[in-house]
């Protein structure tokens, strides 16, 4: 039998590819979404359970249905400039939900999980690229909560005996390749699907946030990373714990960085679209460059990227853009 895998978050951009990569590896996932961000037909035929961390009783039912035997941690509020206005919604119930996620689990003795952590763990790094003895220290209250819910992931192995993997990925990008599955956001926030909205209209600029930092072209690199690639690294950690490996954290990136104006350039090569340019103020805590050193999860996992060319990366999303999205873009989750 199929073992069971809690999903949390399995509706969103990320979640809903590694619930595909789970099925094809032979697992039985079970997600668990309350849609506020998330969409329904994104879990596919996945067992489905509408849900909130912060409700006790959600997580019960959920646990009581199901025998688990391990939980991949997606669910959280994950928007880097609303983190700044409203600190409190982060560390309220971002650090709250898993708390309540890691009590359930205790109760029906699921001792794994594999936590979506982030590269905004890391703030401004000293030097690129990164390697996981990059201090941590966020500059901003997201990746501040994505820190926090590390330690405590630490202090409950301590305690329970809980073992963790806590996947610090840099930029998430690109699209299921058959098209069906892919990024959308409201607001979008990322760099490359606005870049795409604007191709698609014909119309709009695309926003640069300083061009004076000290890079080749004056714009912020940073390190993109295929969602198919992403999905498949979840896979792996999961198969790592299963198979009694240690607790980690591991940087997940394509060690390539790319500034801004090579992303327009590269939207523009794929599309045929020119996408006009216009510079604003840098944005407050950008980091001028952001590339990581995945090394290690490849030595752990066994894992390395192979999907995250900027080009496949573009063409994917676009192909997303173009056809599946455009039927989500104005329906209730």
């Amino acid at each position: 039998m199929s073992q069971e895998i809690l999903v949390t978050g399995g509706a969103g951009y990320i979640g809903s590819h590694t619930l595909r990569a789970l099925v094809s590896a032979g697992f039985a996932p079970v997600c668990f979404d309350d849609l506020s961000t998330g969409f329904r037909s994104f879990a596919g035929a996945a067992p489905f359970c509408r849900g909130d961390l912060a409700a006790q009783r959600d997580l019960e039912l959920a646990f009581a249905a199901h025998t688990f035997a391990a939980v991949v941690h997606f669910a959280s509020h994950a928007l880097v400039e609303e983190s700044y206005r409203n600190p409190h919604k982060y560390y309220h119930d971002n650090i709250l939900n898993a708390l309540n996620l890691l009590q359930a689990m205790g109760r029906h003795g699921c001792r794994l999980l594999v936590f979506s952590s982030s590269c905004a763990t890391y703030g401004i790094p000293p030097a690129v690229p990164m390697d996981e003895s990059t201090p941590l220290r966020p500059v901003n209250p997201y990746g501040a909560t994505k820190m926090f819910i590390e330690r405590i992931l630490a202090d409950y192995e301590a305690a329970h005996g809980v073992r963790s993997v806590s996947l610090r990925y840099f930029n998430a990008a690109g699209a299921a390749h058959d098209g069906t599955i892919g990024e959308l956001h409201r607001p979008e926030t990322h760099l490359i699907p606005r870049l795409l909205d604007i191709a698609l209209a014909q119309d709009g600029v695309a926003e640069i946030y300083g061009d004076d930092y000290p890079t080749a072209d004056g714009t912020c690199i940073r390190d993109y990373i295929h969602v198919a690639d992403l999905a498949a690294a979840h896979l792996a950690a999961l198969e790592h714990l299963l198979a009694g490996g240690q607790s980690t954290a591991l940087n997940l990136g394509s060690g390539r960085g790319h500034s801004v104006r090579e992303v327009v350039a590269q939207v523009a090569r794929t599309t045929g679209i020119r996408i006009p340019e216009v510079v604003k103020a840098r944005r407050s805590g950008d980091p001028p460059a952001l590339v990581a050193d995945a090394r290690k999860a490849g030595l752990v996992l066994s894992w390395r990227t192979r999907h995250s060319s900027l080009a496949e990366i573009v063409e994917t999303a676009w192909n997303w853009h173009r056809n599946g999205r455009q039927d989500l873009q104005s329906a209730p989750s």
